[in-house]
């Protein structure tokens, strides 16, 4: 009797401790399945103005950006990523709905959604159209800065592609503290200037005084308010765009003295035609060497702050524990050019201000750096197709998700540029950067050996024994504007 009443308890026991693991164990499978079925979340980080010649995850050793280092580490690194114009307006409009300038003739300083139509998708608008909470922390489509920063208004942004809109109020080049003009200025008479020029500003107060610490802090604000459901956060900063305004810290890693101004080349402008010098440069913007080094070491402060707020937002997004179901991007509007071939600021389409830096981080992939060619027309149908939606098949980007799993697949032949007022073009393949001037050249070309000339110092497009690799760069551009423009849009294309 005691035998067969010890082997009930046993019996009850082991039926009792199988019952428990069966239900850890589904229970077990159906969070997995659970998490599995979840949407992910993206958050879309994007600086203004910034090169890849000023961050240390590329190729400047002197520049300091931990934690855009620390996003690299985790992600994908995309080594040659091209803006589609090297222009605020322009280019954002092109990442944001997914075509090209040309497709859709947005030039200017516009959203574009009077080109495209209320009937097609945004981006960030696809998401919302699919259950997301959408919204923007300051610039993502065009904001004049520093007047829209200044005010704080909308800019020219699209409301329909948002749930929800935030600006972020700064005061720029009025920021107290120390101010210097450094373009225009030759005898250092006027302290600081508003609009689109190089003043310095070694700024009073905290980081909070400045636009991009009020945008870290609303998206930090938005990641904790909307955590338990899927969310398309766009965050924009609008350093390391002039004026290069910092809080007075930022500034002491990098005192003007010890700047390195890129190599003055004798005769550097000879071989460029007069349609490929900048519209800024140290002779028409009267730069001594010693603003020169003030310019490069307020645009590094700028970039430092930066990615100081670039680190607030994803420390708020470890915090939460949103780490392992959101895709991060990372990526600049365009580049800047810092002095080389003695140009400043953007416009041109040589490689300092038309390359992006772009850094891809998906839960479950492996980090690793990928040199094929990519574009920023790219982003719209690589995210959505991360996230199992269906982004209309008329957009003009290339999914790059086979770079993830594999980082030495090529995504393209040749990355597309184009530039003023899209009369500028730039083709870039591996090898070759070709840049021409009119679609009939006859304000000019220029043609670039880029594994022997990387910095672009030698045009060989005049060159006689390169001319039959301009003519296939002249055939492939036609090619090009003709595919660009043959789209749904109904822009026919036209011969000129």
């Amino acid at each position: 009797m005691t035998t067969h009443k010890r082997w009930t308890n046993a019996t009850t026991s082991h039926i009792f401790f199988t019952m428990l693991f069966l239900k850890m164990v589904l229970f077990g499978v159906s969070t997995v399945s659970a998490q599995k079925d979840k949407k992910p979340n993206v958050l879309f980080i994007i600086s203004d103005d910034l090169t890849t010649t000023a961050l240390s995850n590329y190729e400047n050793t002197l520049s300091r950006t931990p934690n855009i280092d620390k996003l690299t580490s985790e992600g994908m690194l995309y080594t040659r990523a091209y803006s589609q114009f090297p222009v605020s307006g322009p280019s954002r409009a092109s990442l944001m709905f997914g075509y090209y300038p040309h497709a859709t003739e947005t030039f200017g300083y516009v959203s574009g959604r009077e080109n495209v139509g209320q009937e097609r998708e945004s981006w960030s608008q696809l998401f919302k159209n699919n259950g997301y909470y959408t919204a923007r922390v300051s610039k993502i489509f065009h904001m004049g800065i520093p007047i829209d920063i200044e005010t704080g208004s909308n800019g020219t942004d699209d409301e329909a592609s948002w749930t929800e809109r935030f600006n972020s109020q700064g005061p720029e080049w009025k920021a107290e503290g120390e101010a210097e003009l450094v373009q225009n200025n030759p005898y250092g008479l006027k302290p600081r200037q508003g609009g689109n020029v190089m003043t310095v500003v070694k700024a009073d107060g905290d980081d909070l005084v400045h636009s991009d610490g009020k945008t870290a802090e609303k998206a930090s604000e938005l990641i904790r308010k909307h955590k338990d459901k899927p969310f398309f956060l766009a965050v924009g900063f609008v350093r390391p765009h002039v004026p290069f305004v910092a809080p007075k810290s930022y500034f002491d890693a990098y005192p003007h003295e010890q700047m390195v101004l890129p190599p003055k080349v004798e005769n550097d402008w000879d071989d460029i035609p007069n349609a490929g010098i900048n519209y800024v440069t140290s002779v028409n913007a009267k730069m001594s060497e010693e603003q020169e080094k003030k310019a490069i070491a307020g645009y590094y402060a700028s970039v430092a702050y930066m990615d100081a707020q670039v680190g607030k937002v994803l420390k708020t997004l470890k915090e939460e524990g949103l780490e392992d179901n959101t895709i991060v991007i990372f990526t600049s509007d365009h580049g800047f050019h810092l002095g080389e071939h003695r140009f400043w600021m953007k416009v041109s389409l040589h490689e300092e201000s038309v390359r992006v830096p772009l850094i891809i981080k998906v839960p479950n992939k492996e980090p690793g750096v990928c040199h094929s060619l990519t574009e920023l027309l790219d982003l719209y149908p690589t995210v959505a197709e991360l996230a199992g939606l269906k982004a209309s098949p008329h957009i003009q980007g290339k999914s790059i998700t086979k770079t993830l799993d594999n980082p030495s697949a090529k995504v393209r032949n040749a990355a597309f540029s184009v530039s003023n007022g899209g009369s500028s073009f730039l083709l870039r393949t591996d090898k070759w950067a070709y840049i021409q001037y009119g679609e009939d050249a006859k304000s000019g070309m220029e043609l670039f050996n880029m594994e022997y000339d990387e910095k672009q110092y030698s045009n060989l497009a005049l060159n006689p024994k390169f001319q039959d690799i301009v003519q296939e760069f002249q055939t492939m551009l036609k090619d090009k504007l003709k595919e660009v423009r043959e789209n749904d849009l109904g822009i026919a294309y036209k011969q000129k």
